[in-house]
């Protein structure tokens, strides 16, 4: 694989906001190769569960024909919502990588703090701020050229 996964999730969030989604892409990977990727949809399919993790997962599950993602890593160039958490802990994805913080709207190292709290049955291994600068840079550019 010639472009690293979290490269190639911030192709992915730049195609999003390209298409006036919030730039946000994912990756899942399994065994050095990527399995599923997906960009934030939430506008594009009218759905608030349209995050790019939720539809990245989806696939990866219906690719696999598994339940779980035991033996996946997913790649998100912005640190997961509460509701994205809560999936990746159901789809026991092994370890997560993400770009730039949400301290809004984060629930991974901000806010709710999902993978830490009692409720939450499994917890991946968790690497935050992988090429946050970048992933950071493109939200901005995003939210600036909307206001």
């Amino acid at each position: 694989m010639t472009t690293s996964p979290m490269r190639r999730a911030l192709q992915i969030a730049a195609e999003a906001a390209a298409a006036g989604e919030v730039p946000v892409g994912a990756v899942v990977m399994r065994g050095g190769e990527v399995i599923a990727e997906a960009a934030n949809a939430m506008r594009g399919s009218k759905s608030p569960l349209g995050h790019a993790e939720m539809l990245a997962i989806n696939k990866a599950l219906t690719i696999t024909d598994a339940a779980r993602l035991e033996d996946c890593d997913l790649y998100v160039t912005l640190e997961p919502c509460t509701m994205c958490a809560g999936a990746i802990s159901l789809a026991r994805i092994r370890r997560l990588y993400y770009g730039a913080a949400d301290p809004k709207g984060g629930a991974v190292d901000s806010g709710v703090r999902y993978f830490s709290q009692a409720s939450c049955h499994f917890a991946p291994e968790v690497v935050g701020g992988v090429n946050e600068k970048e992933a950071a840079a493109l939200l901005r550019s995003f939210f600036s050229a909307r206001r």
